[in-house]
């Protein structure tokens, strides 16, 4: 297990991840706003290696499929292990794996698990986990979108981005994560900035006009419009919320 130095003080938000790869972290969780606030403590990252628990002289970590079939599964017994080791000083934290057939990752779940002590992530490789732990162990499997990858880090890193980045202090200006897709069910409006004229193409008047009332309306509207336009499954959840 590898511990990330993270500053001083209690750590209010904690990131613990079971990973084959453990040299993949923080990777781009370590630069910009994220990795300035890993560096002052706002969070915390470690890391712990699954190999340590492997089989054998070699540290086999799966094995081929019951039934048959192609690839290897990643081992009940070994996951177990180092879930079990990793909830000794992290047993507050919901286990999440990372996988296409779970519940999608909305901008609703990302800021419930924002809001609580951290989370910790199962990042698998090969064709899967065995189901046994899964269930044994009670993993709750996040998807951040409908395709494959190579592994579960880049999509742990994708959560805990999406997640570290709601944490009081991390981003700094509260009131620009109000207004971000997803956060009232709206894509985001479009945004104008120098120069007022680019190639013929101007910035919109009415956010030149400094009528702060007419602004907020044309950007609701051009949020709607991106809404009904682009995203219909999310304008259709709105309208049964209503």
């Amino acid at each position: 297990m590898a511990h990330i130095p993270t500053g001083t003080g209690r750590l209010p938000w904690r990131a613990s991840v079971l990973t084959l790869f453990p040299e993949m972290f923080p990777g781009p969780l370590g630069v910009s706003l994220i990795g300035q606030a890993l560096s002052a403590g706002l969070w915390s990252l470690t890391l712990h290696q699954i190999r340590d628990f492997g089989i054998g002289r070699h540290r086999a970590v799966d094995d081929t499929p019951a039934g048959g079939g192609a690839g290897m599964v990643m081992r009940a017994d070994v996951l177990a292990a180092a879930i079990d080791r990793a909830r000794e000083t992290d047993a507050d934290l919901p286990l999440l794996y990372m996988s296409p057939r779970g519940v999608p990752l909305t901008q609703a779940r990302v800021r419930m698990l924002s809001e609580g002590p951290g989370a910790m992530i199962l990042a698998g490789r090969f064709e899967g986990i065995d189901e046994r732990v899964i269930v044994g162990r009670g993993v709750t499997e996040v998807s951040i979108g409908d395709y494959v990858l190579s592994g579960g880090e880049l999509a742990a890193m994708v959560l805990l981005d999406a997640c570290v980045r709601l944490i009081p202090g991390v981003l700094g200006a509260e009131e620009s994560l109000a207004h971000e897709s997803f956060e009232d069910g709206l894509l985001e409006y479009p945004q104008y900035t120098k120069p007022r004229d680019w190639e013929g193409r101007p910035t919109p008047e009415v956010l030149l006009s400094g009528d702060h009332k007419k602004i907020a309306a044309w950007r609701r509207a051009e949020a709607e419009q991106l809404t009904r336009e682009r995203r219909p499954d999310l304008w259709g959840a709105r309208g049964k919320r209503r």
